[in-house]
């Protein structure tokens, strides 16, 4: 049906005559003034132009076929992709899509997929999206704008981690069958249509109907039922708790969108269940995977010293890629719920108490590097003296900001030598008798409660465990008895979210162009939440407002400076003991696969973009056989 054409009066008295309602006004308003769009970014322009035919760091000729098999540390437990609770397994994005996708060469930009085209007004009040007429789900079905509503309004309400993070968008609702208008009620967000543009679409006919059985099915409940999705891949097997396999949909509706080519090549994709790290790098050296991400740096230097790496049959491989995309912040966290957490001056004692630079000589063979921001080796990290615009943010809150932040930049303390340790240590000391504790004998107590200062640190299996005990000793030097809780992932997870632990390792990857979700991370409303990502409990009207400040920011350039203020007060209030990384993703891989030169900038893209090698995979079994 071709668009009507609204006169002011017309509109008037449709709106009079009950025709239309005020919500759909705006709606109207939209189609008459505001562009469609192939595109949307929150920094500067998209890449690619309407109609482009690929992006550019795809082989539109990679070869389909062939099994990829992916460790998977942990379990699984469920296949619901939208609870809080349960273990949903890896790779279940597969299945599902989203209104749009973000290229793996610019920092956030989404391109149409489920969403053909994408309107919104200057003032960002709302975004519309338009429905690719081809969209369709397994079973043939057509994906409607009745799908999109209900799977916003479903997670939403499901997951207490998107209802805080869509907490701007206060209404969606289908305007025509295939266009989805969602309303805010806040103006001027420019991240708003993109994080909308990442809601995943899910079919309410499959959730809402029944089961081979005649049960009533219920998304408020974990499920192990294979899900009906419309992505490139539908589940295969499944073997709970153990393993899944992800197999190609050769009829899949968007094989040929110019977002899909030269992707999604592998015909499946398997995923296997394993507790413990030693045996995941077992099955790698024993070609029962194919690919494995190594993050521990002794593991890295010592343990591939063995004849399939020697021969070429297995690569050892680092990419820089991922850290180019993101920041991070690593750390031992205190759970500042406690009491014994609450008083700054002891969470920088347990700072002074952290040998990092015996870690990496000992531990890391120093592979790494201490990270001194919560956007760390970005252009987000508050460095030096604030200054520039940054320095007029900070000045807004002038009244608020702690006594010596304008004057004094945040440095880790270093150790090169037992004397910088000694002496860390005594600044330690002098922060804990400032902050109210007395030794009593080997124990550090508080003088006026008597209680001792002690520390349960809980750790998702044993990876950590030697890094651990080298921090208990360092505790105990200075009267804190630090004791190591290593437990398996669901005990971790479970613990994690109801708040029950001392202390946790753990970290955050920002994105370039921090948002919303920085609310999840530090805001106070979300440090009760037990599924937000505000896992120290961070509660500080000032960071409230600064991460207000920071998601209106007008354009980049302003976005950077609020995110380097917001920085230098998590800093200064020394909720995390910073921990390291290094900017290299390092794996260790079958030279079974092969993928497009150059990878993207900001991504490896693997598996999507990378395809089964049969002469590389012909090459190793036939040496083997010999």
């Amino acid at each position: 049906m071709p668009q009507m054409k609204w006169t002011a009066f017309a509109l008037s008295m449709a709106i009079a005559a009950g025709v239309i309602s005020l919500s759909h006004c705006s709606a109207i308003a939209a189609n008459e003034t505001t562009p469609w769009r192939h595109a949307v970014t929150s920094i500067g322009t998209p890449k690619y132009s309407k109609g482009f035919k690929q992006f550019d760091y795809v082989n539109p000729d990679a070869p389909k076929g062939g099994l990829v098999r992916l460790p998977d540390t942990g379990s699984f437990d469920t296949l619901n992709p939208i609870l809080r609770k349960g273990t949903p397994p890896a790779g279940l994005g597969l299945v599902y899509e989203r209104l749009m996708v973000q290229s793996l060469d610019e920092t956030v930009t989404e391109y149409g997929l489920i969403a053909e085209a994408i309107q919104f007004p200057k003032d960002f009040a709302w975004v519309k999206f338009r429905i690719n007429p081809e969209a369709k789900w397994h079973d043939g079905t057509p994906i409607t704008a009745e799908d999109v509503v209900w799977s916003f309004n479903t997670i939403k309400e499901n997951n207490p981690r998107y209802r805080y993070y869509y907490k701007n968008v206060v209404k969606a609702e289908a305007t025509a069958k295939r266009e989805v208008l969602f309303t805010f009620d806040t103006k001027n967000n420019l991240e708003l249509p993109n994080i909308v543009g990442q809601v995943m679409v899910l079919p309410k006919h499959w959730w809402t109907g029944k089961n081979a059985d005649g049960e009533q099915r219920d998304i408020t409940k974990t499920t192990l039922e294979p899900p009906l999705g419309s992505g490139p891949y539908k589940i295969g097997k499944v073997n709970a708790g153990r393993s899944i396999t992800y197999e190609r949909v050769a009829d899949y509706w968007g094989k040929d969108l110019n977002v899909n080519i030269g992707s999604n090549n592998f015909d499946q994709i398997r995923y296997e269940v394993f507790l413990d790290e030693t045996v995941a790098l077992e099955a790698l050296k024993g070609d029962q995977i194919d690919r494995r991400q190594e993050a521990t740096a002794k593991l890295w230097a010592t343990a591939y010293d063995i004849p399939a790496v020697q021969r070429g049959w297995m690569k050892k491989q680092e990419f820089t890629q991922p850290s180019n995309a993101s920041g991070l912040m690593a750390a031992f966290i205190p759970n500042l719920r406690k009491e014994k957490f609450q008083d700054r001056r002891v969470r920088q004692a347990l700072n002074y108490a952290l040998d990092f630079e015996s870690l990496n000589r000992d531990l890391f063979f120093d592979l790494y590097s201490r990270i001194d921001s919560y956007y760390y080796d970005t252009a987000l990290s508050a460095r030096g003296l604030p200054k520039g615009q940054e320095l007029s943010i900070l000045n807004e809150f002038a009244e608020e900001l702690p006594e010596g932040l304008l004057q004094t930049p945040y440095k880790n303390p270093v150790a090169k030598d037992n004397r910088q340790l000694r002496e860390n240590l005594r600044k330690a000391n002098d922060l804990l008798k400032a902050a109210g504790y007395v030794r009593k004998g080997d124990q550090l107590v508080h003088a006026k409660t008597g209680e001792p200062l002690t520390i349960e640190y809980l750790l998702n299996g044993n990876r950590f465990e030697k890094i651990g005990l080298r921090y208990q000793a360092a505790l105990a030097r200075l009267g804190i008895e630090m004791t190591l809780r290593p437990v398996d992932t669901s005990q971790y997870v479970n613990r994690v979210r109801a708040r029950d632990f001392d202390m946790i390792y753990t970290g955050w990857v920002q994105s370039l162009r921090p948002g919303n979700e920085q609310r999840e991370y530090w805001g106070s409303a979300a440090a009760e939440k037990p599924t937000s990502s505000n896992y120290a409990g961070i509660k500080n009207p000032l960071i409230d407002k600064l991460i207000e400040r920071l998601i209106i920011s007008k354009d980049y350039e302003e976005l950077k400076a609020a995110t380097r203020a917001l920085d230098r007060v998590l800093l200064w209030n020394s909720y995390v003991i910073p921990g390291w990384t290094s900017p290299e993703d390092r794996y260790v891989v079958w030279d079974r696969f092969s993928h497009p030169q150059p990878l993207p900038q900001y991504s490896i893209g693997f598996p999507t973009i990378w395809w089964f090698d049969k002469e590389k995979a012909a090459k190793i079994a036939k040496e083997r056989a010999e």
